[in-house]
C-alpha cells in the first residue's frame, strides 16, 4: 500500500487497527447496557440484576421474608445481592473486554477503558 515510505506504511496499518478496536470498545460499550447479570442472596431469596455496566435495573423480593421484626434482616440481604451483581456485572465486563483485546492479537489481561 505505503510501499517506499519506509515506517509510513506501518503507521498507516497501525492507525486503521486503532480505529478498529475503536469502533469495536464503542459496539462492546453499548452491548454491556443489554448483558444483564443476576446476584442473589439468602439462598435466592433476594436477587437483583444489573447491566453489565454495573446499572441495577431490578429487585426480585421473595414476599416470604417480609417481617416487621427482621427489617434489618431484609436491608441486608438486599445489599448483598446488589453488592453480588454488581460483582458478577464487573466480572462479565472483563470477560467481554478480554475477548475484545484477544481479538484484536492484544494480551487478554491488557486493560483497556471502558
Amino acid at each position: 500500500m505505503l510501499k517506499g515510505l519506509g515506517g509510513l506504511g506501518d503507521m498507516a496499518k497501525m492507525m486503521k487497527t486503532a480505529q478498529e478496536m475503536q469502533t469495536k470498545m464503542t459496539a462492546l460499550q453499548e452491548e454491556m447496557h443489554n448483558i444483564m447479570v443476576v446476584g442473589e442472596s439468602g439462598a435466592g431469596l433476594v436477587k437483583a440484576t444489573c447491566s453489565a455496566k454495573g446499572e441495577l435495573k431490578g429487585l426480585d423480593i421473595d414476599p416470604s421474608i417480609f417481617n416487621k421484626d427482621e427489617k434489618e434482616v431484609v436491608e441486608d440481604l438486599i445489599m448483598a445481592a446488589v453488592k453480588d451483581a454488581q460483582g458478577k456485572a464487573s466480572d462479565r465486563a472483563q470477560q467481554e473486554m478480554s475477548k475484545l483485546t484477544e481479538a484484536m492479537g492484544l494480551p487478554a489481561d491488557m486493560k483497556l477503558p471502558f
